[in-house]
């Protein structure tokens, strides 16, 4: 089965963990893309997840917790590391801190951890995707353009 790689690199923004950081630099060196459709295939698949996720975290968190003694005291422990985590930098750069969370391409942050935030924040939903949007793009440019550059100065190196 031949996929294209427009939809390799859209389905795999959507994955957690790796999200933009793989998807970015698989789309260009090996599906050979173009940097801007590396770049917004990425953003956009990345995004879908974000949007379901604000969707469905409080009625599914919800329902878990209701009906679940282990989903209660899991969901409880995940939530309650996470808010003592990033309380004080929450409180202090509000949605600046958000954006940079989502834009700083590291392990355990992106879209994904981004949209939890949000939510155990009580951050509105409208307000939550311009944010994590913003973050989106702005961790999809450091990533296509370090990638881009590092590739770059090998090429230069190699030379």
């Amino acid at each position: 089965m031949n996929l294209p790689p427009e939809l390799i690199t859209f389905v795999s923004a959507m994955l957690p963990v790796t999200e933009l950081r793989l998807a970015i630099p698989v789309a260009l060196q090996v599906f050979e893309m173009s940097p801007v459709s590396a770049f917004s295939y990425a953003v956009i698949g990345n995004f879908i997840p974000v949007l379901f996720l604000l969707l469905l975290y409080e009625p599914v968190t919800k329902f878990l917790m209701e009906r679940s003694t282990f989903f209660d005291k899991l969901i409880s422990k995940i939530f309650d590391k996470t808010r003592h985590k990033h309380t004080e930098k929450f409180n202090k750069y509000g949605a600046l801190f958000l954006i940079f969370f989502v834009a700083i391409p590291l392990p355990g942050s992106g879209g994904w951890t981004g949209s939890m935030i949000a939510y155990l924040f009580g951050v509105p939903l409208k307000y939550s995707l311009l944010l994590i949007s913003i973050g989106l793009i702005c961790s999809g440019l450091i990533v296509t353009l370090g990638f881009e550059s590092i590739t770059s100065i090998i090429d230069l190196i190699r030379a």
